[in-house]
């Protein structure tokens, strides 16, 4: 397999050609929101140049444009995760806009008293809190899968903790913190066993991993375009179409109902019923380009760059003895990011400091409260790789670091 070059790819994102504080820019924040190419700002600003108008609303060129772009865009969502229909796919603002209809048009309608709501303690807090409220209102049982040393979940903690009792798993298919890949389809098997249904959070994983939804056989599965190239404000619903005809609509308004009379409504049908008001067609076209540019490249030549990207990032921090891995520290089952603390410095003091270099990096709990309190962490560092990240990039964090210790009069 012929590798990438992510020098050449470099030069397709703008941002890169800036320095940060003097310095080249090293953007090491890629699980948190990645820099888009110019092929999806080139894309986004030929819609609104050429064909920006209001989609399913008109009859004029503009508006009929922007449904071409908007439908467009949909088919190539499905085939990005080869889903079976783009009934299938609902554009939403973001993986917990997505999470969050799901709990609430599917939880409320099927999940009863006493049921089992199963997460993983490695959830982010999107994947936490809904199920949450949805427990309380349900009264309902919220319960958690914990972890082994290596950060993995074990399977006999997915066998013993999913019961006849159990109606919903949600779960990260790659946590944001450990970079662990649980084992989805172990966790849908058994769920499917009992009759329980299945949320997978692809947030972390579909920007990196070639995804099929049908091999998996989720029931449902989410992530976010600006994760993946593309724009803030789009993100991705995939369910079953089986289990969508059967969800209440979570919002109300426009452009999801049929007929509208004084007292009653009927709604439109899939997926247009679970996408009321005006669309981000500009997101749309976005996510789209996005996908069209990943596909180019090739999803496994991504994953096996990044892997590549990590191995010599672990080699690196465990070579210096004041640094912690948190997680697993194998490339076993794992993805492109690596949490890790500093002996005697604060996260926030690291990535502080590390961005007066010009490297950009994460710190803080990174939306898992839970995760840290299990682990008996307040906080971490975070590095998180994508296509066009090098090993100079690595080596510039690693100077940083050492710099970082010298801040705090530890040397280097």
């Amino acid at each position: 397999m012929t590798r990438i070059n992510p020098e050449i790819i470099k030069k397709d994102f703008p941002i890169f050609n800036q320095d940060i504080h003097g310095r080249k820019l090293v953007y090491l924040d890629n699980g948190a929101t990645t820099q888009k190419p110019l092929q999806v700002i080139e894309a986004m600003a030929g819609y609104n140049k050429i064909a920006h108008g209001n989609p399913h609303r008109g009859a004029h060129k503009l508006s009929v444009e922007a449904t071409k772009a908007y439908n467009s865009s949909k088919e190539t969502v499905r085939k990005f995760i080869n889903a079976k229909s783009t009934e299938e796919i609902i554009f939403t603002r973001n993986t917990t806009e997505s999470l969050n209809l799901i709990a609430y048009s599917y939880g409320r309608e099927f999940i009863n008293e006493g049921d089992e709501i199963l997460l993983a303690i490695s959830e982010h807090h999107s994947n936490i809190l809904p199920w949450q409220r949805l427990a309380k209102e349900r009264k309902a049982i919220l319960k958690y899968m914990y972890l082994n040393a290596e950060g993995r979940i074990p399977l006999d903690e997915i066998k013993n903790k999913i019961s006849e009792k159990t109606k919903l798993v949600s779960v990260g298919h790659m946590s944001n913190v450990l970079g662990t890949i649980h084992p989805v389809e172990e966790i849908i098997h058994h769920a499917h066993r009992v009759g329980a249904v299945v949320v997978v959070d692809g947030a972390q994983s579909a920007p990196h991993m070639k995804v099929d939804v049908q091999e998996m056989d989720a029931d449902f599965f989410v992530f976010s375009g600006h994760k993946m190239l593309g724009p803030m404000g789009i993100g991705v619903l995939y369910g079953k179409k089986e289990i969508l005809e059967k969800m209440s609509p979570f919002l109300l308004g426009g452009d999801m109902i049929e007929y509208v009379y004084e007292q009653e409504a009927t709604f439109a049908p899939l997926p247009y019923r679970l996408e009321a008001g005006t669309q981000n067609v500009e997101g749309a076209v976005g996510i789209k380009a996005a996908m069209e540019y990943l596909e180019k490249i090739g999803l496994d030549k991504i994953e096996e760059h990044e892997k590549e990207l990590t191995q010599y990032a672990l080699d690196r921090m465990l070579s210096l003895p004041y640094i912690d891995i948190i997680g697993p520290k194998d490339l076993e089952m794992r993805g492109g990011l690596i949490s890790f603390t500093i002996d005697g410095i604060h996260p926030h003091d690291i990535a502080t400091i590390l961005d007066s270099y010009g490297v950009a990096i994460r710190a803080g709990h990174h939306c898992t409260q839970p995760l840290m309190r299990f682990l008996d962490l307040h906080a971490t560092s975070r590095i998180s790789f994508y296509l066009y990240n090098t090993k100079d990039d690595v080596d510039q964090f690693i100077e940083g670091v050492k710099n970082v210790r010298k801040w705090f009069g530890y040397g280097s």
